[in-house]
């Protein structure tokens, strides 16, 4: 099911191509798999000559599909596109060069950078990628296991090994496994609730985070030359994050916590259990030091079979103090009853404090005995994942603070009318009620669901605190953060619940993190930080924590402001805030929300952190995964081991190298960018904001109404009943503008402010020695590549206004002309992606895959629209959306 030249270079996509050409023979029958393939050839035929007579017009023949055939159709070009993302990830295509900790560090060394400055770094260091629920992942869950089990079967087949361990043939397992596939259901019938979310990023986290992570940092403990601290930890949002989400409740947020503390504590009781078989050392043969006899005394294990073996011993007693934390966490008893009776576990570090005994033990007799191994990796996943597995982040919106705040204080009869009164006046009245311990809340007073629903929040969040840790729950974010009194309001709804405590030495459990999202946030985001760090209160807190955490918002701030103008805001706004940390001695710590797509941030990560500027990163860095993104980074072992270091690296490197432009270049080129920067918002604005009919114009033109049906995640896809694009959430807007194949959000306004830029040389100049704005072209240049107007100009055709089409559609046109020949012009490039041959030849690979399926779903809009209500119309809708995604990868 493959011709292309993308394809004769990878026999994987070859070998799986076959065969689901082979599956869809067998399962659809000759006459489907014949149609199939002529389209095929017909649209690889036409991206062949494409630069020649092969318009768009060309025919494929897909006229000629019965609906059920469509149906079909479409699910065998998403499966291929599926199995092709699959081979270039096993080649490692999606891997960069240099982005491993073993280069990073023989780069700092050419730069007089030694070893002992990396561990300095990393004593103090945080790397966290933290999945969230943003709702771009199309594909049902079991749709990622059956790829996942096709991924684990091509090792077997790489290391030719020609049976399976349940003694299966390997290449016939291969079919097996991509005819479930094609049997398998593709969509959702059901809306995703906040469980099922939570369940999806626990499978990633359990099956994939845990065994690789410790892996990970045996490897860095061996580049390094010694052991490297427990600087990089998972971190989750899913449960916690209610902004715009009136489904996460305090009861999903206990539900997340108990699952996932259920799942690190059986993955320690197997270890453990392992171990014990394992370690069979008798003191007959080898002496044990008088601690882990004592461990062993203390275990209660009396059989005679093990009285020479003080390892076991020691080991059931350890499994049996956690049998019992695993019931007294999660309400259950262990998988696996424990043989003796144990008292739980404090917390980790008492756990970890076992293991350590034993781990010194074996080391005190040296040879083989004294490395790491399996004893070493669980001491390392104990430190990275404590009793919770992952750090949950919780989200509201400032509004929502607000007005629970004003209704406590009414209530309490503190104020009347809180929502009255200025910043000034506000913040001196939360500073006084924060400086005493008085609870405002009252049992035996009424309020709103929606107060009721913030106070349970935060009295779950303490509960967890108790009986997780206070690692479980660190960070709280407050979206549309404008003001200081946006953060006082966080800690005043803390405080009813201890986790926020006032008098002579405030301390705050969990931490008041602002969230920056619009243009117009990130570029009040240093004043309002200045005035944060000058509270008196805030200083103590900061110093006794020596960091503040701010995160800073991609996808709003794309939607506002356009890509150019986005991506500029948010490092000026990076820069200014290193300054105001700077001056008030704390730490900084910033949070990005990168989504998958370019319009939110997306692109290479390996870049985008090398792409900060400079002292900005500092050794502690949060990034936000989500959606697709999630099961293309972190899907297998291997591409999470590949990613994770990557983001490792890029961290290593953007904290310590010298920064690589000089003072003059810095002032140059970012006058530059406030120019280019001006032009592109004033064009973006123009264009999505002050045109008479646009929102009506991206709603035809898009399948925005149709995405809605999708079943993809539980948060509305608007804030509110608006359809004002202002009040659309980013992944939408991104999202339906990549169906249409416009991907409007990661370039527009670009072109016009290069092409009105008079200095081309400078341009050029900065292209070639300023990672940011190299990093910004790059990714822009892949959204270019994957964009096709002769396809746009097809769904301008759902546009009902001819005259509404023919006055926007040319504008988009041209802005992506300009951009297309600005970038090449200022790149020294003749054609798009010549400087990234593997990138190039991937996408190229997909085109003639997706441009059958965006014909497809513009005829069954048309139909669906016009009133035809054949049920195989929407769920063609629906495949097709899948499939164009899937192809595409990074499209929300």
């Amino acid at each position: 099911m493959a011709d292309l030249p993308g394809i004769a270079n990878n026999p994987d996509i070859r070998f799986l191509g076959k065969l689901l050409g082979d599956v869809i023979r067998t399962y659809g029958g000759d006459a489907l798999y014949a149609r199939t393939e002529s389209i095929r050839a017909a649209s690889v035929d036409r991206h062949r000559t494409k630069n020649g007579d092969g318009g768009p017009e060309a025919d494929l023949g897909l006229d000629a599909l019965s609906l059920d055939e469509t149906l079909d159709f479409v699910r065998g070009f998403m499966l291929f596109s599926m199995l092709a993302n699959l081979a270039e990830d096993r080649q490692g295509v999606a891997a960069e060069q240099g982005a491993d900790l073993a280069a990073a560090l023989e780069r700092l060394a050419g730069e007089g950078i030694d070893k002992a400055q990396v561990m300095d770094l990393l004593h103090h260091a945080l790397i966290a990628p933290v999945l969230t629920a943003h709702p771009t992942e199309v594909r049902r869950k079991s749709m990622i296991d059956h790829r996942n089990r096709i991924a684990a079967l091509m090792r077997l087949r790489d290391a030719d090994v020609h049976e399976t361990p349940d003694g299966d043939d390997v290449e016939e397992a291969i079919l097996r496994q991509i005819a479930l596939l094609w049997q398998t259901r593709v969509l959702r019938r059901e809306r995703l609730y906040v469980t099922d979310e939570v369940e999806i990023a626990l499978s990633y986290l359990r099956d994939v985070f845990l065994p690789a992570l410790p892996a990970l940092y045996q490897r860095w403990d061996r580049a390094l030359g010694e052991r490297v601290p427990s600087f990089l930890k998972p971190g989750s949002w899913i449960g916690g994050d209610r902004d715009g989400n009136p489904f996460v409740t305090a009861d999903s947020l206990k539900t997340a916590l108990a699952k996932a503390s259920e799942a690190v504590l059986g993955y320690y009781l197997d270890a453990v259990h392992a171990l014990g078989a394992e370690l069979s050392i008798s003191t007959n043969l080898a002496p044990a030091d008088d601690a882990v006899i004592a461990l062993a005394d203390a275990s209660g294990d009396t059989a005679e079979s093990r009285s020479d073996e003080p390892y076991r011993r020691a080991l059931s007693g350890i499994y049996a103090r956690l049998a019992a934390t695993h019931l007294a966490l999660t309400g259950k008893p262990a998988p696996r009853a424990a043989a003796l009776k144990g008292e739980r576990y404090a917390d980790p570090q008492a756990f970890r404090a076992d293991l350590v005994t034993i781990a010194r033990a074996l080391r005190s007799g040296g040879g083989a005995l004294s490395s790491g191994g399996a004893l070493g990796r669980l001491i390392r996943a104990c430190e990275t994942f404590g009793f919770h597995l992952a750090t949950l982040d919780l989200r509201q919106n400032s509004a929502v603070h607000e007005r629970v705040v004003a209704e406590l204080l009414k209530v309490a009869g503190v104020e009347a009318d809180y929502l009255s009164l200025n910043e000034s006046q506000r913040v001196s009245l939360l500073r006084h009620e924060l400086s005493n311990a008085r609870p405002l809340a009252s049992p035996f007073a009424d309020y709103s669901d929606e107060t009721k629903s913030e106070l349970a929040i935060v009295r779950a969040a303490a509960e967890a605190h108790a009986t997780y840790g206070p690692a479980c729950i660190v960070q709280h974010i407050v979206s549309m953060a404008q003001s200081v009194s946006d953060l006082l309001e966080l800690n005043i709804l803390l405080k009813e619940v201890g986790l926020y405590r006032g008098g002579a030495t405030p301390s705050a459990a969990i931490m008041a993190v602002p969230l920056f999202e619009t243009i117009g946030d990130l570029e009040a985001a240093p004043g309002i930080m200045t005035e944060w760090f000058s509270l008196p209160e805030v200083r103590g807190i900061t110093a006794a924590r020596s960091f503040q955490e701010v995160m800073i918002g991609y996808s709003d701030s794309n939607k506002d402001g356009g890509y150019l103008t986005s991506t500029w805001s948010l490092s000026k706004a990076s820069t200014a805030l290193k300054g105001v940390f700077a001056g008030a001695g704390v730490g900084m710590q910033l949070f990005h929300g990168r989504g998958g797509a370019v319009g939110r941030g997306g692109g290479s990560a390996f870049a985008a952190i090398r792409a900060q500027p400079s002292g900005t990163v500092q050794g502690r860095i949060r990034i936000t995964e989500q959606g697709e993104v999630i099961a293309g980074k972190y899907g297998t072992r291997d591409s999470a081991i590949t990613n994770l270091e990557a983001m490792a690296s890029a961290t290593l490197l953007a904290s310590l190298e010298p920064d690589a432009l000089s003072a003059a270049d810095t002032r140059r080129f970012s006058a530059a960018m406030d120019t280019l920067s001006a032009s592109a918002f004033e064009a973006y604005r123009g264009l999505v904001y002050g045109t008479e009919g646009f929102r009506t114009f991206f709603r035809q033109m898009t399948p925005i109404v149709e995405i809605a049906g999708l079943k993809i995640g539980s948060r509305p896809a608007s804030r509110t009943k608006s359809d004002k694009i202002e009040d659309l959430r980013a992944i939408p807007w991104v999202f339906s503008w990549a169906q249409a194949r416009v991907m409007l959000p990661g370039w527009y306004g670009v072109g016009q402010a290069l092409s009105s830029f008079e200095d081309k040389g400078l341009l050029a100049e900065m292209a070639q020695g300023w990672p940011f704005f190299a990093a910004s072209l790059a990714n822009m240049e892949q959204v270019i590549a994957k964009s096709d107007m002769d396809i746009a100009a097809r769904y301008a055709t759902l546009v009902e206004d001819r005259a509404l089409a023919d006055a926007i559609f040319p504008r988009i046109v041209g802005g992506w002309q300009q951009a297309h020949d600005g970038l090449l012009e200022i790149t020294g490039q003749t054609r798009l992606l010549q400087a990234h041959p593997a990138l190039d030849a991937s996408i190229r690979l997909r085109l003639p895959y997706i441009e059958p399926l965006n014909l497809l779903q513009i005829e069954l809009i048309k139909r669906r629209r016009a009133g035809d209500e054949d049920e195989r119309i929407g769920e063609g809708i629906l495949l097709s959306i899948n499939a164009i995604a899937t192809a595409l990868r990074n499209s929300g």
